[in-house]
């Protein structure tokens, strides 16, 4: 809850709109998007439902192009930054099924801009700097960043295939980052920039990345007014930050091996009296940092204060507030962390 937390006030920050999608849709809107052609073996089995045939999703962009295209829209309006903690659903092989690293459902940080081609470069350089602006804030300062080309099996043309791989190259060198070009590893919509972190272990994990498509508002048929007062296609940048958020939670667990940062700590604080007589003072201050958001715990077990410390320390809780007659006495508490 604290990630997802931070998540959105960044994301107020930066101006994106926050919606909720559909868990599912009709199998048209995956053939509409190019994803039963193009990702069909990721895809679990479509529904027969009342003679009609529903889709889980394994994406959310198409909802995202779909409320776009709800709306007439002017050039004024661009860019229309839309993010999402949506949940989707993806068929991993048994095999491959590896605690929260992999799973077949999980919730994606996803967030897709429609831009003119001229914002393009603008909006690739801000998505680039949330993400790293997100990461160096949970604590991953290594990464490699590489760029990913067409793959074999590809919608829309090559010639814009080359302007979106182009605007992404400018950007990367616009920020001074330095990349990898990786050959033929683009989604099948669009070229893209991948960040993988390292973890304390030296393991590299892929979780954010910043993807130009020309090619989905085409199919979508997505329009803007322009200044010019005809209608022109805008340009899609898809993004997410920390990819599965059970998976970058996961990662945050081993990276910090559970002795998490004091903010992001589930349990930043247990109150420990020592003997029952210290009980209701303790309850008190348990009650006053709960009402100032504190995430605490009382432990008020009927163990020895020896062993009640030694156990928090194992759960690496950072602070321990320990409560005796000498801080009933002077309405204190002996901190220890």
């Amino acid at each position: 809850r604290v990630m997802e937390d931070f998540w959105l006030e960044e994301h107020y920050k930066h101006d994106y709109e926050i919606i909720y999608t559909p868990h599912a849709a009709k199998l048209n809107l995956w053939e509409t998007s190019g994803h039963t052609g193009f990702y069909r073996e990721n895809m679990f089995a479509s529904m027969d439902l009342e003679e009609v045939e529903y889709q889980l999703k394994p994406m959310n962009c198409p909802f995202h192009l779909t409320i776009y295209k709800n709306d007439l829209r002017s050039y004024r309006d661009l860019p229309i930054r839309y993010a999402e903690l949506g949940t989707v659903y993806r068929f991993e092989r048994s095999g491959v099924l590896h605690g929260l690293m992999r799973v077949r459902g999980f919730t994606q940080d996803d967030a897709h801009i429609f831009c003119t081609p001229e914002q393009l470069t603008d909006e690739i350089i801000k998505a680039m700097d949330l993400v790293l602006l997100i990461l160096r804030t949970f604590g991953f300062e290594d990464y490699e960043v590489y760029l990913s080309t067409r793959p074999e099996k590809y919608v829309g043309s090559i010639e814009n295939w080359d302007k979106a791989t182009e605007a992404l190259r400018q950007a990367l060198e616009i920020r001074k980052l330095d990349y990898e070009v990786d050959p033929g590893e683009g989604v099948f919509y669009g070229p893209k920039i991948d960040l993988k972190i390292k973890d304390v272990l030296g393991r590299s994990w892929q979780c954010s990345t910043v993807q130009v498509d020309f090619n989905l508002p085409e199919r979508f048929e997505l329009e803007y007014i322009g200044e010019d007062g005809k209608p022109h296609r805008p340009v899609m940048v898809h993004r997410a930050l920390m990819g599965s958020l059970e998976r970058f939670f996961g990662i945050l667990i081993e990276h910090y091996a559970g002795a998490f940062p004091l903010w992001l700590a589930p349990v930043q604080a247990v109150i420990m009296p020592i003997a029952d007589r210290h009980h209701d003072y303790a309850r008190e201050i348990y009650q006053q940092l709960r009402r100032q958001m504190i995430r605490v715990e009382l432990d008020n077990r009927n163990e020895k204060i020896g062993f009640k410390i030694r156990e928090a320390e194992v759960q690496k809780v950072p602070y321990m507030l320990i409560i005796g007659d000498k801080e009933i006495e002077k309405q204190q508490i002996a901190v220890r962390h």
